[in-house]
């Protein structure tokens, strides 16, 4: 259950989102959160669930390349 939520960071460096992104789909309950003190979780299940939502709509996933 403990490795059910990991830290913004963490879910940035696995989904390839930014932490901005990440904290927008936070606040457009996209995906499940929970701040604990000062630090955002995030339920691992529903990241993976979104982007795979995305991939199945044909939407770009990640971080844009650089040029």
């Amino acid at each position: 259950m403990a490795n059910d939520w990991i830290s913004i960071r963490e879910a940035s460096k696995q989904s390839g989102y930014t932490e901005d992104y990440l904290r927008t789909l936070i606040r457009q309950k996209a995906i499940k959160a929970r701040k604990v003190v000062i630090v955002w979780l995030v339920n691992r299940k529903s990241l993976d669930a979104y982007a795979r939502k995305q991939t199945q709509r044909g939407e770009r996933t990640g971080r844009p390349r650089s040029s």
